[in-house]
């Protein structure tokens, strides 16, 4: 499947001083006493695995005794670290971009798939496919400068609000996978996120959300270029896509950026099952988690047939694989952090 259509469905303080699990990815007092009881989470068989693993991994005297300095978790954000319906977030981000730049563009009110989303028709934008959803991530994406981009995207994260729950996007994040993430920093896990959203984007919102620096994400990103504006040198974001961190790309980012092979690896979807295979394939002691979204009264509930976050293969073969099912119905006291 081609990299456009794909597009729509996380070094401490620098490169070398990842090994020392150092800087803004280290616990802090505040992340223990956060995530060290997992409170967000029901006292469940998966609750129970979860420290088990953790345990294991990191108790000196255990024959799964991994090093700190091998300690390397990965997560996908939509659908894993926060909600991703109606439509991924970065899409929302995108539509009320292209509200906002349409005065400057007459023929996007006849021309499909700006036309239907200006209308805020998002099943006729569906309908166009992923090609679609590219056009309007290009379009509303590029021609600025990166540091112009998450000015904006920052912006958009603190102010705009989800259409059906009516809080901010930021709000939706999910309770007990923020305190999961505390929980591993505080038994010295260097943590990723590994997402097919934009690299930038998430890197605009990672530290505040999650305490992830923006060094520790990995993502779909757009072709960029060097130029001089102004006597001044920046780094401007182009049309084209570059990389698409999703399904086979995520080993490939993995690679790319961290160069270790994780231990852990949480996901949502098919666009993870190659991240979780990666990380668990021939590797004993490794951990492949999949949120399965179980909670229409206080989430929504999905999974094989929905186009957004759709899972098949994961579940169809977790079980023979040793992955681990979150039930977020069950295994969730709370689901959503504010």
């Amino acid at each position: 499947m081609g990299a456009r259509r794909r597009l729509a469905g996380a070094a401490t303080c620098a490169l070398g001083s990842i090994l020392l699990s150092s800087c803004a990815n280290a616990p802090t007092t505040e992340w223990v006493a956060r995530g060290a009881t997992l409170a967000s989470w029901n006292d469940t068989p998966t609750k129970a695995a979860l420290t088990a693993f953790v345990e294991r991994v990191t108790d000196p005297r255990s024959p799964g005794y991994v090093p700190p300095a091998d300690r390397i978790a990965v997560f996908d954000n939509d659908g894993t670290l926060w909600s991703e319906q109606p439509v991924y977030f970065q899409l929302a981000f995108a539509l009320d971009r292209l509200r906002a730049l349409a005065p400057d563009h007459p023929e996007w009110n006849t021309t499909e798939p700006f036309k239907s989303a200006l209308a805020g028709d998002l099943h006729a934008v569906a309908a166009g496919g992923h090609e679609a959803l590219f056009q309007i991530i290009g379009a509303t994406h590029s021609g600025m400068s990166i540091d112009e981009f998450e000015r904006i995207a920052r912006e958009w994260a603190r102010t705009a609000l989800h259409p059906s729950r009516g809080v901010r996007y930021t709000a939706l994040t999910y309770a007990p996978m923020v305190e999961l993430l505390d929980y591993l920093r505080a038994h010295d896990f260097d943590i990723w996120i590994v997402t097919g959203g934009g690299i930038e984007f998430v890197r605009a919102v990672s530290q505040e959300l999650y305490g992830v620096p923006a060094d520790h994400v990995v993502g779909s990103r757009l072709a960029l270029e060097y130029r001089e504006i102004d006597g001044v040198g920046t780094v401007m974001r182009g049309h084209d896509l570059a990389f698409l961190d999703d399904g086979p790309g995520k080993p490939v980012g993995i690679a790319e950026h961290i160069g270790r092979v994780p231990i852990l690896a949480v996901g949502n979807s098919d666009g993870d099952y190659e991240m979780l295979r990666y990380t668990t394939d021939g590797r004993a002691g490794s951990l492949g988690v999949l949120v399965h979204h179980t909670d229409a009264e206080r989430e929504w509930a999905y999974d094989r047939e929905s186009s957004i976050g759709r899972v098949v293969r994961g579940l169809d073969e977790a079980s023979q694989r040793s992955w681990l099912l979150v039930d977020m119905a069950a295994d969730w006291a709370r689901v959503h952090a504010r």
